[in-house]
């Protein structure tokens, strides 16, 4: 595929696992250079032998984004060097799979910090440094526009990164264009991780697509590439559901 995203600067919170890393390396491969963001060291070292493969313009930077300070940080490395960016792609999240009578305020704040706080002060942190014509693209899901069973909170963590994206579509156009990709299921470490707790088998967590499976990472990743495009200029505060049918039924 050809993004025409050759020379562009990107930067991708949650890059070093998941949809995150699936489309940094895709990036990298149309001729971008990205900046992969994630807290954790030795997974974002694992993350740059991988994409080092593709390219070598490619950079990790160990941030918290749940925390202001970490989105921060993020800005403070563009700042001394490219000292501009063209892209953001709000990709680091985290899911919690409890019902209202059993979530803590430690659970809330743990869900609301990464999934909102994180997207909302990158954001700031980082749009003084995107370039005229440059995107945001932030991640939400398929339960933050209908909803879903036994996890409220990321429901509502999610249903906010939507709304915050029409806002700041609306606040930075036409300088910047921002929009929204809503996932289902998508076979990433943090799905795995909910398999993993045997509430159910990937069978039957493919049951409700029409599709009759779940996501892979890199069919998310060309998604977010496509809207990434210049050649998309004319979109934005869009919310593109990719979720092998799962809204429409």
């Amino acid at each position: 595929m050809n993004y025409d995203l050759a020379g562009k600067i990107a930067v991708i919170s949650g890059g070093t696992s998941g949809i995150g890393l699936a489309t940094a390396k895709k990036m990298l491969e149309d001729g971008a250079e990205v900046f992969i963001v994630g807290r954790n060291v030795a997974r974002g070292r694992r993350a740059l032998d991988t994409l080092a493969k593709f390219s070598v313009k490619v950079r990790y930077i160990q941030a918290d984004v749940s925390t202001v300070q970490g989105c921060k940080q993020v800005a403070e490395t563009i700042k001394k060097g490219p000292t501009k960016t063209d892209i953001l792609v709000n990709s680091a999240g985290i899911y919690c799979e409890k019902r209202l009578e059993e979530i803590t305020e430690e659970d809330y704040y743990g869900i609301m910090d990464t999934n909102v706080k994180g997207t909302l002060f990158l954001c700031q942190s980082l749009i003084p440094f995107i370039s005229e014509g440059g995107t945001v693209i932030n991640i939400a899901s398929d339960a933050g526009l209908e909803g879903n069973y036994g996890c409220p909170v990321y429901c509502a963590s999610k249903g906010a990164v939507v709304a915050l994206t029409r806002a700041l579509a609306l606040d930075f156009a036409p300088k910047i264009r921002v929009n929204c990709i809503c996932p289902g299921d998508v076979a990433t470490p943090m799905v795995e991780a909910q398999l993993k707790t045997g509430q159910y088998t990937l069978q039957e967590m493919a049951l409700p697509y029409p599709m009759e499976r779940i996501g892979r990472p890199e069919e998310i990743a060309h998604v977010i590439c496509s809207v990434a495009s210049p050649l998309n200029s004319y979109m934005t505060g869009s919310i593109i559901a990719v979720d092998g049918g799962l809204t429409t039924k």
